[in-house]
């Protein structure tokens, strides 16, 4: 018999009585796992601090959790332990770490808080006796990281490219910083913290790592300051704001193991594969990004042609991170 691929999205089941990963049937409300993990929240000392869900109601870290059977949460556990090892040990150790089992462990995490989010919505919708209204577009890439994260449980190859991009940078930030964030329309996440700063596309079959090769190639083996990762971020999550294509796989359960491979991404229109970079957007994203060190949206755009930068100058060379005299924030 081929592998059984479980697909929430089918019957749009988010209750607490089915294993979130797997779809087994659980025996006890206490089969929970956190969304983020027990190490990560005791480090920074996250669990009663407030998140915010997009229904603007707010839990505490230690509140979100996963309807989890014994076996996948034992495997989660084993994944994040090796993460923890990784960090702890610093830059060198995570950039050692294979791409997929990072691309796991940043899925576990924003697939959560989607989880999360859902059933806070679900709830919503019953409170008003309204029928449930969901982005056909979110369930579609909702669907396709929840497959994917299956890989964590399942045997899984994944042929003719990767669905995702990851990269791990050096940054030389402050002992206590932990600066997460993740925009769950367009699946991208960012990290920073020990030593490291993690940038995640979860599903755009790499091309965001292309789009940005040649300033990625420019930072590469340097040790960041805080403020060039963030520009790099606010680029990438840009970016994927304007990748207009909606990834499909192939997908082929065997007795083995499942086969995953992104289709092309090339469509009968020929319209490039991302819209047309705005720079006064771009410059709306980057505000955001360095709020910490209070540039306005006039300063970064002054020059609409060369927007301010910390990652190289005005020649387009590099910019040492030893070199800017700013807080680390």
């Amino acid at each position: 018999m081929p592998i059984h691929l479980y697909n929430p999205f089918t019957h749009f089941h988010f209750d607490n009585k089915t294993c979130f990963l797997s779809g087994q049937s659980l025996q006890s409300n206490d089969e929970q796992i956190q969304v983020f993990p027990h190490w990560l929240m005791r480090k920074f000392d996250l669990e009663d601090k407030p998140f915010k869900l997009l229904d603007e109601s707010i839990r505490t870290y230690k509140q979100l959790q996963l309807p989890c059977a014994t076996a996948v949460a034992e495997r989660i556990a084993e994944m994040d332990k090796q993460l923890e090892l990784a960090f702890n040990k610093g830059y060198e150790a995570v950039r050692q770490v294979d791409s997929l089992l990072l691309f796991q462990w940043v899925a576990r995490m924003v697939y959560g808080v989607v989880f999360n989010e859902i059933q806070a919505g679900i709830r919503q919708q019953a409170l008003s006796g309204e029928a449930m209204n969901f982005s056909q577009v979110l369930a579609h890439k909702f669907k396709n990281l929840h497959l994917m994260l299956q890989s964590l449980i399942l045997p899984m190859q994944f042929d003719g490219g990767i669905p995702f991009t990851v990269l791990v940078f050096e940054v030389d930030n402050d002992e206590q910083t932990f600066n997460y964030r993740d925009e769950i329309n367009t699946l991208v996440y960012s990290l920073r913290m020990n030593d490291v700063g993690i940038i995640v596309c979860l599903q755009d079959n790499g091309t965001n790592g292309v789009y940005h090769r040649e300033s990625v190639q420019k930072v590469e083996g340097r040790c960041l300051h805080p403020i060039q990762f963030e520009e790099l971020c606010a680029r990438f999550f840009y970016s994927a704001y304007l990748f207009n294509r909606l990834p499909e796989y192939t997908v082929l359960p065997t007795d083995e193991q499942v086969y995953i491979e992104p289709m092309p991404l090339a469509d009968m229109s020929m319209k490039p594969i991302f819209d047309p970079w705005q720079v006064k957007t771009y410059g709306q994203v980057l505000e955001n990004f360095w709020k910490p060190w209070g540039y306005t949206l006039f300063e970064i755009i002054k020059d609409p042609e060369k927007p301010m930068s910390f990652l190289v100058d005005g020649e387009g060379n590099p910019v040492s991170g030893s070199a800017i005299n700013l807080p680390k924030a």
